[in-house]
């Protein structure tokens, strides 16, 4: 927890712990679950909330993904062990318009969605942080493995402590008005060892449940069966080109393919292998090439979403380090402002793979302070 002086509880509140009401988003795993005990333990009105984000029949027969039909259930028993009210919310209709229905339009133009970050931004950090506000909820907490420090301008967000864990990437569009209202209790924990140790002490019935793997509505990360579901027309065959536009071969819909791609293009005879180095979705077109070509050093973004503590667009350029995919470490980069909104990011080191529906995350090079981040784009 962090650290604040001796007349505010833990979470930062000048109250004591039984006058502060707390809302935890609740996905059924042992993280969020050891939030609410932990809370709880210290005294906290701590009120459960799920949400439902689809059918909940369809969902009793998936394992491993956040927010299933069995996800709910233990949250249940979570609040029931801990002695605290739990709430379900259907947010079926918003989760589908605002997440679902973006994916896979997002797929089918060729770019490469993170729909995780939708989700927080659009349905957790909005939807349900204003009902944890209609509730008279002091603040919400989640499981999530990053941390909320307060700093000369106000709370900041930072990396979690056990970098192995860390969700940065995926919180990049969290607000610093979100961030006033949001407390992250598992950031600053050594390890996630630690969290299942937290849940063995509490009792939780959740201990030892294994962490979700997959995209909530995408069992077994196959991508592209649940676009052809949503979207029938997506698997239309098309040619498979090289960046001179001739024909190499045929696929059976771009959504089987990615940036970077290598396996799966089933073009033999050829001394160099061949990568995915571009989608054109108005063409269905896969176009490949050589690894050469997937490297790149320019990267437009738009829709930024800056933590730092002056104005965006207040310089011409900034120096950080950026991510532009959750598995990889920061890069050294410069942010050059278009407005307050958009800008160009240089990689001072080339990038392969670099693809339109992805994140540019923003970090502090000298410490763990995350200053935002946007959306790549097409250009």
């Amino acid at each position: 927890m962090p650290d604040y002086s001796s007349s505010f509880n833990s979470l930062g509140f000048d109250k004591a712990p039984k006058d502060t009401r707390v809302v935890v988003a609740m996905s059924g795993g042992v993280d969020s679950s050891v939030v609410a005990a932990e809370l709880k333990s210290q005294g906290y009105d701590i009120i459960g909330v799920t949400l439902q984000l689809y059918d909940h029949g369809v969902a009793l027969a998936k394992k491993g993904a956040c927010c299933a039909g069995r996800d709910i259930h233990d949250a249940r028993r979570v609040a029931e062990e801990m002695g605290f009210p739990h709430y379900i919310l259907n947010y079926e209709n918003i989760f589908q318009d605002a997440v679902i229905d973006e994916f896979a339009e997002s797929y089918l133009g060729g770019a490469t969605p993170v729909p995780c970050i939708r989700c927080n931004e659009r349905i957790k950090f909005k939807d349900l942080l204003g009902a944890a506000k209609e509730l008279d909820a002091d603040c919400m907490a989640t499981g999530h493995y990053i941390q909320r420090k307060f700093g000369e301008s106000g709370p900041e967000l930072h990396c979690a402590a056990d970098a192995t864990r860390d969700q940065s990437y995926f919180l990049f569009s969290t607000t610093t008005e979100q961030l006033n209202y949001l407390r992250f209790p598992l950031g600053h924990l050594p390890s996630k060892d630690d969290t299942r140790a937290l849940a063995r002490k509490y009792g939780l019935s959740v201990a030892n449940k294994a962490d979700s793997q997959d995209i909530c509505f995408v069992p077994n990360g196959d991508y592209a069966s649940v676009i052809k579901k949503l979207r029938p027309e997506s698997a239309a065959p098309g040619n498979i080109v090289d960046t001179n536009g001739n024909v190499l071969a045929q696929h059976e819909g771009i959504i089987n393919y990615t940036i970077g791609q290598r396996r799966g293009l089933r073009i033999g005879g050829l001394a160099t292998p061949l990568y995915v180095v571009k989608l054109d979705a108005s063409k269905r077109e896969v176009i490949v090439g050589s690894k050469e070509l997937l490297a790149t050093r320019t990267v437009p973004i738009r829709e930024v979403n800056w933590l730092g503590d002056t104005p965006f667009s207040s310089r011409s350029e900034w120096h950080v380090g950026v991510k532009v995919r959750s598995t990889r470490p920061p890069t050294d980069a410069i942010i050059r402002p278009i407005n307050d909104t958009e800008a160009t990011v240089e990689l001072v080191s080339a990038e392969a793979g670099v693809s339109p529906g992805q994140a540019c995350v923003f970090y502090n090079r000298n410490d763990s302070r995350v200053y935002g981040g946007g959306w790549i784009h097409k250009g």
